[in-house]
């Protein structure tokens, strides 16, 4: 219950601070264009706060937070007075009313850089991509990747941590091959390999881009001893505790090997199961329930514990930090490749490459936005900026009730030298509409479906 409440207060201040930074892009470029503004709006119903400023702007917080307007005078639905005809939205030129309307997306895509480059002037732990093992069988496999090299590009693509790597990869979904540039461990040269993806099974809502091709990231070594009891975990409960040495589970020996005996648990969602630990030099048999908890699509068992590990080699950590000139190209950098990704995606959802199972609703977006807050503010930034874009992409597609159909009418008024007619944007509104809930449906049930 509090993991719920904590989800929807980072969805809260996520979502808030995104649609005010949007609606904002909209108002201020408005004002610059002598747009009268009658009502800055952050959510819709009942209204929670209001503030009325000297240019006659009244300012709202509503009480549903799953959205935002800016409404500004226009003759076509208000009415208006001759002297205020010049203050109107309508009134303004085409190339007016396409700088309002545009200024919406490309604010968030400004708050993008701006949040990308905090992250960076704070610093960012990161993990360089070293593989640990390939599965056997895999795409990985079968291009002989070396293991214990660090991956250094994908198809020409600079990566410095897994992050880029899985995103790196994901963009060449439905590519016919993916060209992978490894460094060996204590190597000065690169060495390409060539993975052959012509039947690459991807689920990105079942496992990530890396896992799919079979490559496993290098992982400190662990041992079949307990260092962490989580608090009223299943194992607590059965009276495991820290130090404890396990031995065998459900009559099987583990023989020292800690990743066996976490597969094995997974296998008792709910079930009992007898562990055998050795503690103090005495053999204790217990009785575990692991709790069912959901992961992908299989329920699988959660015991509540964690290993004893050597520590992660220090050559393979590192910060991603730069200075106040230099974050400045990092963040704006990493801002494009993620527009030019989705953009990406969007095209491959059209020709069937990506699945609409992959689309994602408020549940998952919440539930992204409290998992970042629980990591700390510099990972909480990165996942401002990366909604920051989804939501600049998503205003930009063209359907008339988004930004982006609006434009699309302009752009037609642009070049044709007359407005779009009434009777046509109204039959567009109302394709946009269903357009946009059918996605909207679709992601909710996706949402719903991962719980």
């Amino acid at each position: 219950m509090l993991e719920f409440f904590w989800n929807l207060a980072s969805f809260v201040v996520a979502l808030g601070v995104l649609i005010t930074v949007h609606e904002y892009g909209h108002f201020w470029v408005a004002r610059k264009n002598g747009v009268q503004v009658e009502r800055f709006s952050v959510g819709f119903g009942k209204v929670l706060w209001r503030k009325v400023d000297k240019y006659g702007t009244e300012y709202v917080i509503a009480m549903i937070p799953l959205g935002g307007y800016v409404k500004m005078l226009d003759s076509r639905v208000d009415d208006v007075s001759e002297s205020q005809l010049s203050q109107t939205f309508d009134g303004k030129s085409v190339y007016q009313r396409i700088a309002i309307i545009a200024a919406g997306p490309l604010a968030n895509f400004a708050f993008a850089i701006f949040a990308f480059y905090l992250m960076f002037l704070i610093g960012v732990p990161s993990i360089k991509p070293i593989i640990g093992d390939l599965e056997k069988n895999s795409i990985a496999a079968q291009a002989s990747l070396p293991t214990n090299s660090e991956i250094i590009a994908i198809d020409e693509k600079t990566t410095v941590d897994w992050q880029e790597v899985n995103l790196a990869l994901v963009s060449a979904i439905g590519d016919e091959q993916i060209v992978i540039t490894v460094k060996p461990n204590g190597s000065v040269s690169n060495n390409k390999f060539y993975l052959n993806t012509r039947d690459w099974l991807f689920s990105p809502d079942k496992e990530s881009a890396i896992a799919s091709l079979g490559i496993k990231p290098f992982r400190a070594i662990t041992y079949a001893k307990l260092a962490v009891i989580g608090k009223d975990s299943p194992a607590e409960k059965a009276g495991l505790q820290v130090g404890d040495e396990l031995i065998s589970i459900g009559g099987e020996a583990i023989n020292g090997n800690w990743q066996k005996f976490s597969e094995q648990i997974k296998l008792y969602p709910d079930k009992t199961v007898s562990v055998t630990v050795l503690r103090n030099d005495v053999i204790i048999e217990l009785i575990v329930k692991p709790e069912a908890r959901k992961h992908t699509e299989k329920i699988i068992g959660f015991l509540g514990v964690q290993p004893v590990s050597e520590p992660y080699p220090e050559e393979y950590l590192f910060e991603q930090a730069y200075g106040p000139i230099s974050a400045i190209h990092e963040s704006v950098n990493k801002t494009w490749n993620l527009v030019v990704l989705s953009f990406d995606m969007i095209g491959k959802l059209i020709t069937g490459d990506v699945s609409v199972k992959n689309l994602s609703g408020p549940i998952s977006i919440a539930q992204g936005a409290g998992s970042s807050a629980n990591y700390g503010f510099v990972y909480f930034l990165g996942f401002l900026a990366l909604i920051s874009i989804n939501l600049g992409i998503i205003n930009l597609l063209p359907l008339p009730v988004l930004d982006g159909g609006h434009l699309f009418y302009y752009f037609i008024e642009l070049f044709t030298g007359k407005p779009v007619p009434e009777k046509i944007q109204e039959i567009g509104f109302k394709f946009g509409t269903i357009a946009l809930l059918s996605l909207m449906s679709i992601a909710i049930f996706n949402d719903l479906s991962r719980l």
